[in-house]
């Protein structure tokens, strides 16, 4: 079997070794045993599972919902449809995310629209928004 120190592993799965060792600690990977002398040795098959963890996150998912896809995949009693379901939910919450941020963006763009490029600092309306207070009813 064919071993890679966390160096060639983390280059061979296009990562820094301080996302390996960032996977170790989340329980994403294993950590190896370090022998008594020498660097520890991780199987080259942890590209593979570093490489999905990488793409997995491309699409949105956390680690901890990585971790649950890993988990499934493993899993004897899981089908495809328990990784289908995973998927639904995150495009339930990417689509919640985006009707956040377009909230933002208009109310960034009201904002840009109010402004006099040429008025004193004190005048200014993004800043005067962002310094409001809001009444939480304490005083």
């Amino acid at each position: 079997m064919e071993t890679l120190t966390i160096g060639s592993l983390a280059q061979k799965a296009g990562v820094g070794v301080e996302t390996v060792r960032y996977y170790e600690r989340r329980g994403i990977i294993d950590r190896p045993a370090k022998p008594s002398a020498g660097y520890r040795k991780y199987p080259a098959s942890i590209v593979v599972r570093i490489r999905f963890v990488k793409n997995a996150q491309e699409l949105g998912f956390s680690l901890k919902e990585i971790a649950e896809l890993l988990e499934l995949r493993v899993d004897p009693d899981s089908t495809c449809d328990d990784v289908r379901r995973q998927a639904q939910e995150k495009v339930v919450d990417i689509t919640e995310k985006i009707r956040a941020l377009q909230q933002m963006k208009t109310a960034l763009a009201r904002l840009i629209k109010m402004c006099n490029t040429s008025a004193a600092m004190e005048e200014c309306p993004i800043l005067d928004v962002l310094e409001e207070r809001v009444d939480h009813g304490d005083s």
